[in-house]
């Protein structure tokens, strides 16, 4: 009997045209910054982001673990997106297909992964349509007394790999440019260099 087709989902274009700010969970983030952005843009909230904006628009987190952390983020409203079968166990989520590790993916059914979520979400706001991305939160790098998130750290301690992301992140950088979406780091503190840097305000 033939193995069944696992029904991968899809990534709607239903921003087109706008700008997404994706918030992931650097430890410079902050509730203010978060705040700030509510109701200026359409917002993606990386894993545990989502508790510094319960109102944004969308929820992405790629492991599996975190999905069994949170059992499903049942409190969250607006969609869910994962790159992760397993997350397909919990009522809402959308799962995304893993395409590969570089560049840019085009399929709105998949994400290439980068290795990280902040990578897979510049991918998925590519699909929903964004012309224009703001990232806050993009660290790569822990804060001033070792931290790792602006939250504890994940049960499982494991922190992140940035020496790999970094690289990784610069395979994005021609193909978005060659779709005609611009990228702004407005992240207070970072590592991440192949997109153009700002302040937050100056850019909202």
């Amino acid at each position: 009997m033939p193995k069944p087709v696992f029904p991968y989902g899809k990534a709607a274009r239903i921003w087109p045209g706008e700008t997404v700010v994706i918030l992931a969970s650097g430890p410079s983030l902050t509730e203010a910054d978060c705040d700030y952005v509510r109701g200026k843009a359409r917002v993606i909230a990386i894993n545990s982001t989502y508790q510094l904006a319960p109102w944004a628009d969308v929820l992405y987190a790629c492991d599996a673990r975190w999905w069994v952390w949170h059992q499903g983020a049942k409190d969250f409203a607006g969609l869910k997106f994962a790159l992760t079968k397993d997350a397909a166990r919990w009522p809402g989520v959308v799962v995304l297909k893993n395409t590969g590790t570089n560049g840019l993916e085009h399929d709105p059914h998949g994400l290439k992964n980068g290795r990280n979520g902040g990578y897979q979400s510049i991918n998925l706001a590519v699909h929903l349509g964004a012309t224009r991305i703001v990232l806050l939160g993009f660290d790569m790098q822990k804060g001033p007394k070792g931290e790792q998130h602006w939250h504890e750290d994940h049960p499982n301690k494991i922190g992140p790999d940035y020496r790999k992301w970094l690289g990784l992140f610069e395979t994005l950088v021609g193909p978005l440019k060659k779709v005609g979406v611009e990228v702004i780091n407005c992240t207070r503190s970072t590592r991440l260099a192949c997109f153009p840097c700002a302040s937050l305000e100056s850019v909202l």
